[in-house]
């Protein structure tokens, strides 16, 4: 029988099939295994062949499954969280290839109080380790931002990707968990948030690239169904970067973060080779400013 460790695996998926079945395929097969799988699926329906496989899981007891009405990836990682059973909890894409020890990888650090979260290594389509990176753990608002999380080396970072993130779980939820203002499809920064939140508390991020992820980024479903940011008036895409500057209050450094990104975002190849996009750009840069104003008015939705 396969050992078992104290760890809580979370999928939030959505928009994906054979893809989420892959991963969840590779999870059962995890020496040790984890001590639960829990798939918060936001897919309102799935293809037959995947719909039948998740049933078979579901009712086996291999996965829990949970099905939530509203797609929210913030509100997924709450629901998981909410639900989790083990000390720690490790959040995972739906699209991903990990070794048969990754789950280890995590649980290696259930016992050590200095280590409040945990970044694995992230491979992007395409890349390979970068040996022999130096890190220093800088400060400010904006820290860690330009980690590359393909690095070969373990170090103290400020910044994270809920793609492959284990969190002590009593900890997560004495924060608040994940703040829900990070709005659908894309919620961009939400981990960003939770992890400036974590170290503003006092707490550490450790990032180890042992328990490695290739993120295949699917063509089908997540944040891809909303088409490209290059092209769109949609404040979907930006909303989360000002809301996460402005959740860190007025500085210089906030302030100019904000006033520098619509320029930033119209600074590009595409908008070169393509100048007819930057006015539609630049108002979807400015749609995304006011819908951040509004939602820090608002104040944060945690738990």
């Amino acid at each position: 029988m396969t050992a078992t460790v104290p760890v809580s695996v979370v999928i939030p998926t959505f928009g994906r099939d054979e893809v989420l079945t892959d991963t969840i395929a590779q999870f059962l097969a995890q020496s040790p295994s984890a001590a639960e799988i829990i798939v918060v699926d936001q897919t309102p329906v799935h293809e037959p062949e995947a719909q039948l496989q998740l049933q078979a899981w579901a009712g086996q007891g291999a996965i829990k499954w949970l099905r939530p009405e509203t797609a929210s990836q913030p509100m997924a990682m709450n629901r998981g969280l909410l639900a989790a059973s083990s000390p720690v909890v490790l959040f995972v894409d739906d699209d991903i290839r990990i070794d048969t020890d990754f789950v280890g990888g995590h649980a290696k650090y259930v016992g050590e109080d200095s280590v409040a979260a945990v970044i694995g290594q992230i491979l992007q389509p395409g890349e390979e380790p970068l040996d022999g990176y130096h890190h220093e753990c800088p400060d400010g608002p904006f820290a860690d931002f330009d980690f590359p999380f393909r690095s070969a080396t373990p170090a103290w970072v400020r910044n994270g990707m809920s793609g492959n993130m284990s969190v002590k779980r009593e900890l997560a939820l004495s924060l608040g968990g994940f703040d829900e203002n990070f709005l659908a499809p894309v919620s961009y920064r939400f981990d960003s948030d939770f992890c400036a939140r974590l170290v503003a508390a006092g707490h550490r991020i450790r990032f180890d690239p042992a328990p490695r992820i290739n993120h295949l980024r699917a063509a089908r479903g997540g944040t891809r169904s909303l088409g490209s940011h290059l092209t769109s008036v949609s404040p979907a895409h930006g909303i989360g970067d000002y809301y996460y500057a402005l959740q860190r209050g007025l500085s210089l450094a906030t302030i100019g973060y904000v006033l520098r990104r619509p320029f930033r975002e119209v600074m590009t190849r595409f908008h070169l080779r393509h100048p007819w996009w930057i006015p539609v750009k630049f108002a979807g840069e400015l749609r995304a400013l006011f819908g951040a104003l509004q939602l820090h008015l608002r104040g944060p939705r945690t738990l």
